[in-house]
């Protein structure tokens, strides 16, 4: 596991599918991922097998809260690319319908997974994809851990009858501060 104060990161397992499924299907949340659909636990169990088989490339976590040890989201490195030195970050705070804020369990999830991506696995750039109405994770990651603008997809994402562009946003190693 991945200690900070206050959270962990560990792997994730079969049992924590069931949150996850649950998580993801709030309509509030689900705007905001590719994946719009609603999800089964079949989807998660399929979803969670390929991930199992793409390791190599894909190191997906659960957040727990480390006095009760329980789940309350998910954070992950995926589509690892070893030659650029690059993985696309997810990540979600489920419990309490959080999704993301800017206080300590959020705050200290991003940070270690930020920290491991950087200094475990030697990455040199985590970027993501967030739609424009995704303020809150747009605000957090650019203001307070200093991801800059790569690019725009211009009306990427069709939501609440219009479509909305998509930020392509990005933090180098060199750029990380602790």
């Amino acid at each position: 596991m991945i200690k900070g104060k206050k959270v962990g990161l560990r792997a994730l397992e079969r049992e924590d599918l069931k949150f996850l499924r649950d998580w993801r299907n709030r309509e509030d949340f689900r705007r905001n991922f590719r994946e719009v659909r609603e999800l089964s636990l079949t989807d998660q169990e399929k979803w969670f097998e390929s991930i199992q088989n793409t390791k190599h490339i894909n190191f997906m976590f659960t957040i727990v809260d480390l006095e009760t040890n329980e789940p309350i989201g998910a954070a992950g490195l995926l589509y690892i690319n070893w030659i650029n030195r690059s993985a696309d970050f997810s990540f979600y705070i489920g419990k309490d319908d959080i999704y993301i804020d800017d206080k300590d369990a959020s705050l200290e999830a991003v940070n270690l997974l930020i920290k491991y991506g950087f200094y475990n696995l030697n990455l040199n750039k985590i970027w993501m994809e967030l739609y424009e109405f995704d303020t809150k994770k747009i605000d957090i990651f650019t203001n307070k851990f200093n991801f800059k603008q790569d690019g725009l997809l211009r009306e990427n994402c069709f939501e609440d009858g219009k479509y909305w562009d998509s930020y392509l946003i990005s933090l180098l190693s060199k750029d990380f501060k602790m």
